[in-house]
């Protein structure tokens, strides 16, 4: 029995897929199926991954991007082209989005913030999953500290008016994250940009700022 049979089989044994599956429950077997893993190269981790992605099924998506997350020592830039791919291939809605985003891409961003000029290039991905990406990649770093505070205003600037609900809450999102760390920052980006910033990213931006402030800025 090769891993991504081992992978199936443990989840079967769970009840999957006759019972919904928590994230939780998937991220236990996740841990437990990549010992199997343990001591093998990036390389060889990263066509498992794509073997997993390559079903098309949340469960095993799941385990692909934690599994990523896990080599994220030997990443290096070209580590990109790769994450790049499946990001076009493979992810489809906002959930995967948000997982490989906040986990596995975001700290190859994290290591490398010479990278995020690239993911500008997505701004018009007929995939609205991959616009929205562009400000979802960014959030990772900015918990860390390792994001440039700009960053996250140029992914705002390059989605502004960009249609999708989920790719205007993304950008909003990012921005909410960036106001712990530089709220005045955000505060003045919001006043110079309230009356062209879709309502529900400019909602979105400012529930972490002081409440007299959000009162404030609900007002413009």
């Amino acid at each position: 029995m090769n891993i991504i049979e081992t992978v199936a089989s443990a989840l079967t044994d769970i009840g999957y897929p006759a019972e919904k599956l928590k994230t939780a429950q998937i991220r236990q077997i996740s841990s437990e199926q990549y010992k199997q893993l343990n001591g093998y190269d990036i390389g060889f981790v990263f066509k498992q991954c794509e073997a997993l992605l390559s079903l098309r099924d949340w469960p095993f998506s799941l385990i692909a991007f934690d599994w990523a997350f896990r080599v994220k020592k030997q990443y290096t830039r070209d580590t990109f082209d790769i994450f790049e791919h499946w990001l076009f291939e493979y992810v489809t809605d906002w959930y995967d989005c948000d997982d490989f985003c906040t986990h596995a891409f975001g700290e190859l961003i994290a290591q490398y913030n010479d990278l995020i000029i690239k993911t500008h290039l997505w701004t018009n991905h007929p995939n609205f999953a991959v616009r929205r990406a562009i400000a979802v990649v960014l959030i990772y770093p900015l918990n860390k500290n390792s994001c440039p505070i700009d960053a996250v205003i140029q992914a705002s600037e390059l989605l502004m008016f960009d249609r999708h609900d989920l790719v205007q809450k993304g950008y909003g999102w990012a921005l909410k994250v960036l106001s712990k760390h530089a709220p005045e920052e955000v505060i003045s980006y919001l006043k110079n940009r309230h009356q062209t910033m879709p309502r529900v990213a400019f909602r979105y931006a400012l529930e972490k700022l002081d409440k007299h402030v959000r009162n404030e800025l609900m007002l413009l």
